[in-house]
């Protein structure tokens, strides 16, 4: 039988997941987790991407496909290649007992962004929260504009300050055509800001040319119903407080490669915001696998210790990294990331 025929074709979660879901599903769980409400059972799992879809299913990641003649096919053409990464993206997310699906479409734009949606929704129905990108604040410059970046934030700051605020209105606007058509749950914002020395901008300068876009944005997305994960690598804690006040339901990475210590985080703003990372990537590609192993308990924890804490790597699963070794931080996750007591407080036990 052909992916085609039977994309869903991993069958139901193990015993223990199942009976959670037919408690409260997947969708359901990963809201509760941003909003810091934990709930008994595994904390939820996601991943940013799974590139590994050629070893899973035999078919190419969205990513890794060059579309340059998407115009000059003809709408059959273009359909069944949505179909195919649609049915992709929900069969990864079974595979691997994903509680969201993050829709990072490849060919770009609204009217892609829509179908993938609808398509996803069609296979997947309600199960998964939908996550999509929403950011648009200023993220590290590539090498060679930095020194020109630098130079307009100290002699031209009102124009690039005014540009800024324009990508934010123009990134406002899409995200609530893709509201109004229905079927997203939140946003993923990916601009790194963080090398793994530290911050590239200063706390005053983060705090003039990010913060407020970054607030306005979140801001813009909580009106509309929408949950926010903000992702950055790096060494993040001289601006957590910073990134924390912008208001994001969630921070994402807590990266362990630049030094960021998940139970400082907690102690520091797991009372404030969601958590979710904190598995060394680095390891899971060249480290052995008893590290890997300890960087998944320790993850889990102390990320359990929050109210809100979602199971996942420091980054994603990336083109490199052993599958196996993915696989191999999940039976932790499964044997371990269970919250077995949840109070009326909110705080929480764990065996």
């Amino acid at each position: 039988m052909t992916f085609h025929e039977n994309p869903q074709s991993f069958g139901p979660p193990s015993p223990g997941l199942a009976e959670e879901y037919r408690i409260m599903s997947p969708r359901l769980r990963f809201r509760a987790a941003l909003e810091r409400k934990p709930v008994e059972g595994h904390v939820p799992h996601f991943e940013l991407e799974v590139f590994h879809t050629m070893e899973v299913l035999g078919r190419v990641h969205p990513w890794h496909r060059n579309y340059a003649l998407w115009p000059q096919m003809t709408e059959g053409e273009r359909q069944l290649h949505r179909l195919d990464m649609a049915r992709m993206r929900v069969a990864m997310a079974e595979r691997f007992n994903h509680y969201a699906i993050v829709l990072n479409c490849n060919p770009g734009g609204l009217d892609e962004e829509l179908r993938m949606l609808d398509l996803v929704l069609r296979f997947a129905g309600n199960r998964f929260f939908i996550i999509l990108p929403g950011d648009a604040t200023m993220a590290i410059p590539a090498g060679d504009d930095m020194v020109d970046l630098s130079a307009r934030m100290a002699e031209d700051g009102e124009v690039l300050d005014a540009e800024l605020a324009r990508q934010v209105d123009d990134q406002i606007a899409r995200v609530e055509k893709l509201r109004e058509h229905g079927g997203i749950d939140g946003l993923h914002m990916t601009s790194d800001y963080c090398l793994n020395t530290g911050p590239f901008l200063s706390p005053r300068l983060f705090g003039r040319f990010v913060t407020p876009h970054l607030t306005r944005l979140i801001t813009a997305y909580r009106q509309m119903g929408l949950l926010t994960i903000k992702h950055t690598d790096g060494n993040i804690m001289p601006i957590l407080d910073g990134l924390v006040e912008a208001g994001p339901d969630a921070l994402h990475s807590l990266d362990p490669q630049a030094g960021v210590d998940i139970a400082e985080v907690v102690r520091r703003a797991g009372d404030k915001v969601a958590l979710c990372g904190n598995v060394n990537c680095g390891l899971l590609q060249t480290g052995t696998d008893e590290a890997c192993v300890e960087s998944a308990r320790h993850a889990l924890r102390e990320g359990m210790k929050a109210p809100g804490y979602i199971f996942c790597t420091s980054n994603c699963v990336y083109t490199g990294m052993p599958l196996s070794r993915y696989e191999l931080i999940l039976d932790v996750w499964m044997r371990e990331g269970i919250r077995s007591h949840v109070d009326v407080c909110g705080t929480h036990g764990t065996v």
